[in-house]
């Protein structure tokens, strides 16, 4: 029996996505499953890990009736977002559906622990406190459910819930534990006093392992709900962006990845962190180094929220078809895509987004390349940090599922003015399948299962266009901050009406 394929499992944003690759990096199939995201209040995102679960065990049964032999399975690995996370009681039970590393919920809360502890979070984490991390949540949790937070037996990033799912095991990495805000970057160990900020004891957490170790076999119940063989081995994994850029390619110094995805990201890769309050920092799969990124809370979600408000019948395809037709600069229509507050380089969970020139002479295709415009705005709103902190680069992966139009990715060489290469296989789930390979010894090392990874595109900055975004970039930042007033009192108005 030829057990050479290895399973990489990405819970995104959106959806699941199940990939299979032999060990020469070709794709032998895949699968992908949406995943429902709740929003029961403004600023509100969360989850139903039990969806996770049926959405991985359906994935991998469209695999295995696509004709791939889950026999030849010989490891599986998992990624999934940062800072997401499932809590439980001391049975086990799930306490709530799982907070989104996108929700705003406990911006307050972020803003209270930062003027009475911003500089020692900052010294023991690595990263400034803001809404994004499960810190903070928990801290609204305390104020907002002291019931459900009474009853916190265990905490688990959502990678490690799932993976527990197939194994029983009850670890986490490195860039998990960091993702929490809970962890001690200097030791490597769990905080006892970040733990105390968020009123929970450091025995919670769950022990802290390598990304590529093996963490078990699939269990009985696990192999009769996906197919699995009982026993294939299991790895650890990591987050998905920490899988997305070394898949993408992000496997030295001077390679760069942006990210198209449900958020826009900026990463690039670092040997020596300056941990700062306007960057964020994360172990990386290759040894001794650190991701650096900065990441735009809206990206394809804002390409999905306005073809759900103006263009459901038209879809993507035909969203692009429209953008082809606007000019340059979309004639003067700018979009801000804060749809849901802003990360990087605003910190501000009050943003709003905004079409602003709108004029009688604008139709719907300069809508769509508006947004496609705005989105690049933001992304180099987060380049320009690392280029004022001598981090930048000149060459970035460009990964996501933005990927798919190529106009969006002419568009994001030209804003950001970087050359820019497409990889053949950008994708968390493939970044996850190259670790369980690297966990099993299929590979011996990240530079042996990077060889894998291959370039499918290159795309140039178009100099005819320099001028106009240039110009195009300015206002756009200037609309941010003369907005910005008007947003929060627009988003304090609305936490007041619910």
């Amino acid at each position: 029996m030829n057990k050479d394929l290895l399973l990489g499992i990405d819970l995104g944003a959106g959806s699941l996505k199940s990939m299979v690759i032999d060990t020469q990096g070709n794709v032998k199939g895949s699968a992908s499953k949406n995943i429902e995201t709740l929003s029961p209040q403004p600023g509100y995102s969360e989850q139903d890990p039990e969806n996770w679960w049926a959405a991985l065990a359906s994935s991998l049964q469209e695999i295995w009736a696509s004709g791939v032999d889950p026999e030849e399975i010989t490891a599986v690995s998992l990624t999934a977002g940062a800072h997401t996370h499932v809590l439980e009681d001391a049975k086990g039970n799930i306490l709530r559906p799982a907070i989104m590393w996108n929700d705003q919920r406990s911006g307050v809360q972020a803003a209270r622990a930062r003027d009475a502890h911003g500089e020692r979070i900052l010294q023991i984490s690595g990263n400034r406190i803001s809404a994004t991390w499960t810190l903070p949540q928990l801290m609204w949790l305390r104020e907002e459910e002291p019931e459900n937070h009474s009853k916190i037996h265990r905490i688990r990033p959502a990678k490690d819930w799932l993976r527990r799912c197939l194994d029983g095991s009850d670890v986490t990495d490195q860039t998990d534990a960091w993702g929490l805000m809970l962890a001690n970057v200097n030791s490597g160990g769990w905080s006892a006093e970040l733990c105390s900020m968020a009123a929970i004891s450091v025995d919670v957490l769950p022990d802290i392992v390598d990304s590529a170790t093996i963490t078990g076999g699939v269990t009985s119940a696990a192999a009769a709900a996906t197919g699995l063989r009982q026993g294939t081995s299991v790895i650890c994994g990591t987050s998905d962006t920490n899988a997305e850029t070394f898949s993408g390619g992000m496997t030295r110094p001077g390679v760069g990845t942006l990210k198209l995805a449900t958020a826009g990201t900026v990463s690039t890769l670092t040997s020596d962190p300056v941990f700062s309050d306007d960057v964020i920092h994360y172990p990386h799969l290759v040894a001794d180094h650190y991701y650096a990124i900065l990441g735009t809370n809206s990206c394809a979600s804002a390409h999905r929220w306005l073809r759900d408000a103006l263009f459901i019948e038209t879809g993507f395809e035909g969203m692009d078809q429209l953008a082809q037709q606007a000019s340059v600069g979309s004639d003067g229509l700018l979009f801000s895509p804060y749809l849901n507050g802003e990360r990087s380089p605003y910190w501000d969970p009050d943003l709003r987004a905004s079409f602003v020139g709108l004029g009688f002479h604008h139709g719907a295709s300069h809508f769509c390349r508006a947004v496609y415009e705005g989105i690049a705005f933001t992304l180099r709103d987060c380049l320009e940090v690392l280029r004022t902190r001598n981090m930048g680069f000149d060459t970035a992966r460009l990964v996501g599922g933005g990927t798919k139009s190529g106009l969006w990715r002419q568009i994001i060489a030209d804003v950001t003015g970087l050359t820019i290469e497409v990889p053949e296989q950008g994708d968390a789930s493939f970044g996850a399948a190259l670790i369980a390979g690297i966990g099993s010894g299929a590979f011996s090392d990240t530079s042996e299962a990077a060889r894998l990874i291959r370039v499918a595109e290159t795309l140039s900055p178009n100099p005819e266009t320099k001028e106009i975004y240039e110009a195009a970039f300015t206002r756009f930042r200037a609309v941010k901050e003369a907005l910005t007033p008007v947003n929060h009192e627009i988003a304090c108005s609305v936490r007041e009406a619910t």
